[in-house]
């Protein structure tokens, strides 16, 4: 199986850019961390991309190791379109609200 392309929305290239921001704040270093790991769960994503759990619709969720994030996509027949890169404890209306499920 080859690897998908990754397309980022807008709106989840901007939550991952607070998000390293934010840890990066917090211990320099951190953020990089962080990032390498969401990097590690969207190439996991990219090869296998129906390995991972459906959460609302075609719309599915792989979990960003040592760090409460998940990146919720949706696998296309060429590539991954990520929806979200999303902390757990956040109210997930916000997602739904991008993929028109309110």
């Amino acid at each position: 199986m080859s690897t998908l392309k990754i397309n980022v929305r807008p709106a989840a290239l901007d939550e991952l850019e607070r998000a390293w921001s934010w840890y990066e704040d917090r211990r320099p270093g951190l953020g990089e961390e962080f990032r390498a790991c969401v990097d590690a769960a969207l190439g996991a994503a990219a090869r296998d991309p129906l390995a991972y759990p459906r959460i609302h619709g075609e719309l599915r969720r792989v979990l960003v190791r040592r760090f409460p994030y998940v990146v919720l996509y949706l696998a296309e027949a060429d590539r991954l379109e990520v929806i979200a890169v999303f902390h757990g404890a956040r109210d997930p209306r916000e997602w739904r609200r991008r993929t028109g499920g309110g």
